[in-house]
């Protein structure tokens, strides 16, 4: 089978204990209490690449889920992502121990600046040799707004506006501030790199004011590989015309194909050569046998938290899921947090009514996208089925107990779907963009970033 008939994998996780299926840190197998340990992490990392999966993928907020309930309390004491500790931090640690794996790091465009983020992935990129990733986010939970000084959210739109000029920041220090040879090493001259070649981006814009050059020089890839996390018609258009990895969580194949037709629309209408590929969040959970993951799977549901997944489904769509009706349908409802999660289960797919006890019995186990459950075989039909019923490109694999979910992954479907061609049996050569298909390190030409390219 073509590379194109194949099957992207991510580990998806959070430097947090439990991250998608609240309770689960209960479990007396599952480790994800040892977030603060770096062990535990270089395990991890170790693991995947054994698998061959293509990149750690990063989750990160930067405040508490305080919308149930009308505060943190559920969060705090469910450890529904609090604590949570930085993803960046961990990117070099586990490179050190990697040779291919790649690492997708979430980071938010509405709270820090774009000059000394920028810097902090061309360091990431630096020191990974090229596999970095960045998860372009604009934010949604109120109280990340508030701790950094604002009075609230910044509209839904409005932050994608923000988002547009922090990338454009972006892509001209990462992209245009350096030549290609600016660097020259000249050792009897005394000369490192060459003044003439090295810009100033004279960024003014609506939101930033960039005037200096970028203050690290080009890593190998420039910009990390994009991936966007946004399924809202305005999220939407800002991924065709940015992303090069989408990444949605769908609960079922109808929502799922509704929204990669909506992304390749979007890009062939931003004028891209190829839609960038849809990965949907799933967690799956394999055994040798079905019965042994169905026994796997009903044990995970004694520890699972249906309060601590509606706390999760609060913060995510804005919505007090606590003052609803339990069992009245939940429709026609709208906010300014991730509006895709919201529209997901209310409105995107009309062969489906669901109501706040469906989703907390639904979400209680990875979030807000779908469970599957199964020996190999069984996880992998369903892996090819939802591949080529909604033209999705892979998934972003989110763990139940861990290193548990992504040992089974590793051990048992992942030689399964490599002995139906479907999956890659080594990793492709050069940076992480090579390895996800890219011709080059850097952006494609149709790209915004190869835009401003110079040099």
């Amino acid at each position: 089978m073509s590379d194109a008939g194949r099957i992207h994998l991510n580990l998806f996780t959070m430097n947090t204990v439990g991250h998608l299926s609240p309770g689960l840190w209960r479990h007396p197998r599952d480790r994800s209490r040892r977030y603060t340990e770096l062990d535990y992490w270089l395990d991890l990392a170790r693991t995947a690449e054994e698998g061959r999966l293509d990149a750690i993928f990063f989750a990160d907020v930067l405040g508490s889920y305080d919308v149930y309930r009308g505060g943190p309390e559920a969060a705090v004491s469910g450890g529904v992502q609090i604590p949570a500790n930085d993803p960046l931090q961990l990117v070099p640690a586990l490179a050190s121990v990697t040779r291919h794996l790649g690492f997708g790091v979430t980071a938010s465009t509405s709270f820090e600046h774009p000059f000394p983020f920028a810097r902090r992935m061309s360091t990431l990129d630096h020191l990974t040799g090229g596999r970095v990733g960045w998860n372009v986010v604009t934010s949604y939970l109120g109280s990340g707004a508030r701790n950094l000084g604002l009075d609230g959210q910044v509209s839904h739109d409005r932050r994608y506006d923000i988002a547009e000029e922090y990338l454009e920041v972006c892509y001209k220090l990462w992209q245009r501030s350096w030549e290609d040879g600016a660097v020259v090493e000249d050792r009897e001259r005394g000369v490192f790199a060459d003044p003439a070649r090295v810009h100033p981006i004279a960024h003014r814009g609506e939101f930033f004011t960039v005037p200096g050059f970028h203050m690290a020089e080009p890593s190998l890839q420039r910009t990390p590989v994009l991936y966007q996390a946004g399924a809202s018609p305005r999220g939407v258009v800002f991924a065709a015309r940015h992303a090069e990895h989408v990444f949605v969580a769908a609960p079922s194949t109808a929502v799922l194909g509704r929204q990669v037709r909506a992304v390749r629309e979007a890009a062939e209408a931003a004028g891209r050569s190829a839609p960038p590929p849809v990965l949907n969040q799933l967690t799956v959970i394999v055994g040798a046998t079905d019965a042994e993951a169905k026994r796997r799977f009903e044990e995970y549901l004694e520890f699972a938290s249906p309060e601590g997944a509606l706390t999760l489904m609060s913060g995510w769509t804005g919505i007090d899921f606590a003052g609803l009706d339990p069992d009245a349908p939940l429709a026609g409802l709208r906010s300014d947090a991730i509006q895709s999660a919201l529209s997901a289960f209310s409105d995107a797919d009309p062969a489906r009514v669901w109501t706040p006890r469906e989703i907390a019995d639904y979400a209680r186990i990875g979030g807000d996208g779908p469970v599957i459950v199964g020996s190999a075989s069984t996880v992998a039909d369903a892996l090819e089925s939802i591949v080529e019923e909604t033209g999705a490109s892979g998934f972003n694999l989110a763990a139940a107990v861990q290193p548990e979910t992504l040992e089974g992954i590793v051990e048992h479907l992942v030689p399964e779907l490599q002995r139906r061609g479907r999956f890659k049996r080594e990793y492709a050569a050069g940076t992480l963009r090579e390895k996800l298909g890219g011709a080059a390190p850097t952006p494609a030409p149709d790209h915004p970033a190869s835009s401003v390219r110079i040099g």
